[in-house]
């Protein structure tokens, strides 16, 4: 018989057998954009060494901001020159001036191009603002401006361009029309989806595909879905990634949380041997329910061996003593005390029995993130008698409409005469307010006073909301944040004014309690910001003795929720408890009835939040515990992790 040659894999090789592209995962996106950078410098000194130029495609998605922040600092430091690169901006708006915001040769001048020594003539980026007639003609120029250089020698993206679903392989620079979806995402950018252009001029398919090699970067797991869908998935025009399976130089690099749906993260035990600790036999068997439709207690040996997983029963079986372990382990998490129960044994629940009452601090995002996500647990808190405070961390005056801070000024105005304000002053904030609006542009920024004003709507609210739920007016705090106070979307980085704002807050309250909003998917990163400051304020407390005996819970924004079985603490909650949570959502006006930036999903808020509890609580059902009418989720942070 001929023999036969087999392939062998290592156990790391193994591992990734899923996976069609290579993938590197970063604790943070820090240390992956210092890597890039430091490639990126490497590269341009190698081709000047030779006296040859180095051609760059920039991406001007937020993913990249670390990378240019890098090699910004690498040209400060004389590390590097740009005098020979030859800069290609991977796409732009159609139609949009240079100049406006939203403009992505604006985002690649502020954050990159104005801070080296690149020649201005070297730039070239997609015009915005050509007549139409003469695009077709620009498009082919642009190709060939590519190739009169040598070609792309690097290019940085964290997606392809405005490549939409269907567009071809062979596809070159071209004029596209935006889907649906592509307008919808980029809402928030020009403060209304009605703002944004149907249209962008993209480098295509095969353009990014000339290029030697590829940098693909991707944060946050708001991007697990479109990764594994890339890396895992068939190659498809309907989704334009995954074409670069195809590509023979790209190195793909992911944070964790954006490499959560990859078979070797969500599902290591189908790739190889585990470690089986506590939290990855709960994970494995709450997939394994899932896959079966069977609660805990009704898994059988042969359920876990038919499925891959008969290492976890060899080594921690049999079966019946795992589906125990985490059966108990999933009940002990479900508290209708999220304070912690007073005068009650403590040892299997997920919050202290004393001290009683709690301080508790719950850092709130945006004027509304407490109540959408964790409003049962808020109402809870306060019923039970704890000692609570809200911290609103920035105004999310960008997300209110103009024509609710004309009707604000409005009502100013027609209340003026019950009440003792000037009326000519009312009237005159009122013509202004009217004034600024008519003049200021589609996608342009609110002026400082409108500002202003659709800050006191969000406060006003918010302090509705919080006297509907019992908490006393001088437990509120409106931090304003400085990174967000810019008057647009693009806002600036963590300063220490910031963590020192979050800072003096704990140090006057001194929590037992800490809730922060640990969803990292929100589309704008203000929670990402958020969260950072208060992980940074902790660190510098960490000396004070308070924090030794205070605990720090993260619940998710309106955007995603937690998987179960990363769950510590699961508050379910009432029919009655829902309809509070409800109430309190609804006294943000202004978010209501169609939120400005709904992202993705559009439903309203508080929609998205009682089929989110709902359906949490139906997960719970399936696994075997109680029935509830909703659930909403916790996950304990620890500083030293």
């Amino acid at each position: 018989m001929q023999n036969q040659h087999f392939q062998i894999m290592t156990q790391n090789e193994f591992s990734k057998r899923y996976e069609k592209l290579p993938v590197r995962i970063f604790d943070d996106s820090l240390s992956a954009s210092l890597l890039v950078a430091g490639a990126v410098i490497e590269h341009i000194n190698n081709n000047d060494k030779e006296g040859i130029p180095t051609v760059i495609a920039f991406s001007s998605s937020s993913a990249m901001i670390q990378v240019y922040e890098e090699i910004v600092k690498g040209y400060r430091e004389k590390r590097v020159c740009f005098k020979r690169v030859k800069a290609f901006i991977m796409d732009e708006y159609y139609p949009i001036s240079k100049d406006d915001l939203q403009s992505h040769y604006r985002f690649m001048r502020e954050y990159l191009f104005d801070h080296i020594d690149i020649p201005q003539e070297s730039i070239h980026f997609p015009d915005g603002m050509l007549h139409r007639d003469l695009v077709v003609q620009f498009c082919f120029d642009y190709e060939k401006k590519i190739k009169q250089f040598g070609g792309i020698d690097i290019l940085l993206t964290s997606g392809m361009g405005f490549n939409e679903p269907g567009s071809p392989y062979n596809s070159h620079t071209r004029l596209i029309t935006l889907n649906h979806s592509s307008r919808v995402s980029a809402a928030s950018e020009f403060f209304g989806v009605e703002y944004v252009p149907h249209y962008a001029i993209t480098m295509g398919i095969d353009t990014i595909f000339s290029a030697k090699k590829i940098f693909y970067l991707s944060w946050g797991e708001g991007r697990a879905f479109g990764i594994q869908k890339m890396i895992e998935g068939v190659v498809d025009e309907s989704n334009p990634p995954s074409y670069l399976q195809k590509h023979t130089s790209i190195q793909v690099m992911v944070d964790r949380a954006a490499a959560a749906e990859l078979t070797r993260i969500k599902t290591p035990w189908l790739t190889g041997s585990c470690v089986w600790d506590d939290r990855l036999i709960r994970r494995a068997v709450f997939w394994l329910c899932k896959k079966l439709d069977k609660p805990i207690l009704k898994i059988t040996s042969r359920d876990y061996n038919d499925n891959g997983m008969s290492d976890l029963v060899t080594e921690k079986g049999p079966a019946s003593k795992i589906n125990i372990k985490v059966f108990n382990d999933l009940q002990h998490t479900i508290t209708g005390w999220p304070g912690g129960k007073p005068n009650a044994d403590d040892s299997t629940r997920p919050e202290r029995a004393t001290p009683f009452p709690k301080r508790a601090v719950i850092f709130s995002p945006h004027p509304d993130d407490d109540v959408i996500s964790m409003g049962g647990t808020l109402a809870r808190l306060s019923e039970q008698g704890h000692e609570v405070y809200v911290a609103y961390q920035v105004s999310g005056n960008i997300a209110v409409f103009d024509h609710d801070a004309i009707r604000f000024l409005d009502f100013l105005r027609d209340s003026s005469h019950i009440y003792p304000i000037s009326s000519d002053i009312a009237e005159d904030a009122y013509q202004q307010a009217v004034r600024d609006l008519a003049n200021k542009k589609p996608g342009e920024a609110d002026t400082s006073s409108i500002r202003q004003v659709k800050t006191a709507i969000r406060r006003g609210e918010a302090k509705s909301a919080c006297r509907y739920l019992r908490i006393p007016e001088d437990r509120v705090y409106f931090l304003e944040m400085p990174f967000y106070e810019t008057g647009g979307v693009k806002k600036k980085p963590i300063g220490p004014e910031d963590i020192g704002i979050v800072k003096k807050l704990l140090q006057k309250v001194q929590p037992h309690q800490i809730f922060a909003a640990g969803d990292l998917s929100d589309p704008h990163g203000t929670h990402r910001v958020c969260f950072l400051a208060i992980i940074e304020a902790l660190r510098e407390l960490e000396n004070e003795e308070w924090l030794k005996n205070c605990r720090i819970w993260l619940y998710r924004g309106a955007w995603q929720e937690w998987d179960v079985s990363e769950a510590d603490m699961s508050v379910p909650l009432s029919p009655e408890e829902v309809e509070i949570k409800r109430e309190a959502i609804f006294k943000h006006q202004s978010q209501k009835d169609r939120p400005l930036f709904p992202g993705s999903d559009s439903r309203e808020f508080w929609k998205r939040a009682e089929e989110r509890n709902h359906h949490t609580a139906d997960i719970y059902n399936q696994l075997g515990m109680a029935e509830y009418q909703a659930i909403e989720l916790f996950v304990r942070y620890n500083l030293d992790d």
